[in-house]
């Protein structure tokens, strides 16, 4: 029932968003003891953003699917400020952050409404 309301492509872009997030996580430096904590909080942000959409997908109710999705709602903007914070105060270059920001913005619109559409409908 559910797997209809997350389409293969959504599910894909959260996964892809995920792998960003490891990836720009492999390249900061470990060195640096703030951009260390942050990435490690960003990596695991980041990546549960998919995790909760893949439970969501699974979910028996729409009760559930609110709850899953919400979930992943609240990780993509987690992910969000370690994002801003690491460009802002750690001043790891936009360059590297902003396409995973963007995405995340877009993400967090996406599912924002999806929620609100199934609490409607409900």
């Amino acid at each position: 029932m559910n797997q209809g309301r997350l389409s293969a492509e959504f599910r894909d872009r959260n996964k892809a968003f995920a792998a960003g997030v490891i990836r720009l996580y492999v390249k900061l430096s470990k060195t640096r003891e703030e951009v260390r904590v942050l990435g490690k909080q960003l990596l695991r942000s980041g990546t549960s953003v998919a995790a909760h959409v893949r439970e969501a997908s699974r979910a028996r109710s729409d009760e559930e699917f609110v709850s899953k999705l919400g979930g992943a709602l609240q990780e993509a903007d987690e992910s969000m400020l370690w994002l801003e914070l690491l460009r802002e105060v750690c001043e790891i270059a936009s360059l590297e952050t902003q396409p995973l920001e963007k995405e995340a913005g877009e993400l967090m619109a996406i599912m924002a409404t999806m929620i609100k559409r199934t609490k409607e409908n409900h």
